[in-house]
Order: structure tokens, then C-alpha cells, then sequence
């Protein structure tokens, strides 16, 4: 008995395709991608290992193993952009060495991070004062703050849940967040310009229209920075919650 052998033709064409490296630990930034990239975007996903336990020390580790991490991708694969699904691990890492390390990896056009995204999210904005929300106890946060001065965007009012187990993040609720990102405008004994809700395995997708209307404010999130950012450097729009998915940027800036 032989086999059927059938002749086959490739696509002439392929959908344009973005890479995303997510944290081992991470379980809302990959569902939130897909739900913020544009349909013509075919999302390709690899993990990182990443600790148990969110610190400086377990932030730098992965550096090391980003190169793998990026390699991993398939051969075949034809990577417009890749993101590093790390907020504070780039702040600790650097973003230099973070496109070094994936670059090292996997032949890919841009690649990009939740910070230099949110960089380029507030030029967008016109913005230079954010509150700052994060999980994460203070020498984590801290370090993040630092890099975002150093690109000439203030941090003057910022609050965090101190949590340090990563698995925890995820399980943080709407209710808190809303709760917590209104206080923190609030509290603000000098203007902020925008909310910042740093971390991409914080569940901020659900809160960010509510925090819009109740403060006035823009409202920014680790994942719709980076999904807005990815987007536009494969040359597409993402599409989701808040004033920088709705594309109000230039509105802003003409008020402004």
C-alpha cells in the first residue's frame, strides 16, 4: 500500500505578523493584546521565565534569558515588531538592552516595551505629568519613576498595592483599581496631566473608561501603550478603551 502524495502551492500572500514576549507569570497581557491589535495583525506569543517574587534582582535575571526567549519564535516567521511585556523588568533592564537582547534572538523590524511606549504615548498626548499606579513595592516602582524622569516626564503623585507575588496582580479587582486610581488623582497636591496604570498583568482594560470619566484625565495602561505603540510601528491603528486607543491625541494638543 503506498501513500497519496499531493502537490501544494504557498500563499502568495501573509498577514503582517508582531511577536510578543510575555512573562511566564503573566496572564493578562496576552488576552488583553489580542482584544487591543487590529484583526491584521497576526500576534505570534513566546514566555520568558520571570520569578515568583517581583524585585529588582528577579527583574535583572531575565535579561539573560531574553535572547532565548526571542529565538523561539518561528523560523518562518516574519516579525514586523516585537514587544517585551515588561514594564518595570525594562525600567531595571534598560530598553537599549532590552532590543539588543530580542535582536540577538529573532530578525525582527522594531521592537518595543510598555516604557518607551508610554514615552511615546504622552509625546502623542502632550503630556509630561502623570499619577502613577502600581503594584509593586517601592524599590521596584521607584526604579520605573527614575527612568521616566530621565525621558522628562514627572511622576509628582504616585500609589502602589505593594504587592510582591506576581501571581497576586492578576487577582487584583476592578473595584480596587477604580477605587485606587481615583484617590490617587485626588490625593495630588500638585496637577497631573494623565493616570498611569503600570504593570501588563494588571487587569486595567475594564476600568479605564470609568477612570476617564470620573477624573477628566487620560488614563494610560501598561497594555494599551503597548499595543498602541506595536500598532503603530507596523503601521496600523490598535483599538480599545481611553483617549489614546480613540485616537484623541491631536484634540488634546490643539486644547492644550
Amino acid at each position: 500500500m503506498t501513500g497519496h502524495h499531493f502537490p501544494h502551492a504557498l500563499e502568495a500572500t501573509r498577514p503582517a505578523q508582531v511577536g510578543l514576549i510575555v512573562l511566564q507569570s503573566d496572564e493578562t497581557i496576552e488576552p488583553d493584546l489580542r482584544r487591543l491589535l487590529p484583526p491584521e495583525l497576526e500576534l505570534l506569543v513566546s514566555r520568558i521565565p520571570s520569578g515568583a517574587e517581583v524585585t529588582p534582582a528577579t527583574l535583572a535575571a531575565m535579561e539573560s534569558e531574553m535572547t532565548a526567549s526571542a529565538a523561539l519564535f518561528p523560523a518562518g516567521a516574519q516579525l514586523a515588531v516585537v514587544g517585551y511585556g515588561c514594564t518595570s523588568g525594562t525600567a531595571q533592564i534598560g530598553a537599549a538592552e532590552v532590543a539588543a537582547r530580542i535582536r540577538a534572538g529573532v530578525e525582527v523590524q522594531h521592537v518595543t516595551e510598555p516604557v518607551t511606549a508610554l514615552i511615546a504615548a504622552c509625546a502623542e498626548l502632550g503630556l509630561s505629568r502623570l499619577a502613577l499606579l502600581s503594584p509593586y513595592v517601592a524599590p521596584v516602582s521607584e526604579r520605573l519613576r527614575a527612568v521616566l524622569a530621565e525621558a522628562g516626564i514627572a511622576t509628582p503623585v504616585f500609589g502602589s498595592f505593594l504587592v510582591e507575588e506576581e501571581a497576586r496582580v492578576a487577582r487584583i479587582s476592578a473595584t480596587s483599581i477604580l477605587a485606587a486610581g481615583q484617590q490617587l488623582v485626588a490625593a495630588s497636591a500638585e496637577p497631573v496631566e494623565a493616570l498611569f496604570l503600570s504593570c501588563t498583568n494588571l487587569r486595567a482594560l475594564p476600568v479605564i473608561e470609568p477612570l476617564e470619566a470620573a477624573t477628566g484625565l487620560p488614563v494610560l495602561a501598561s497594555n494599551t501603550v503597548l499595543a498602541w505603540h506595536m500598532a503603530r510601528l507596523a503601521g496600523t491603528r490598535a483599538q480599545g478603551p481611553g483617549r489614546l486607543l480613540r485616537g484623541d491625541g491631536g484634540a488634546m494638543r490643539a486644547a492644550g
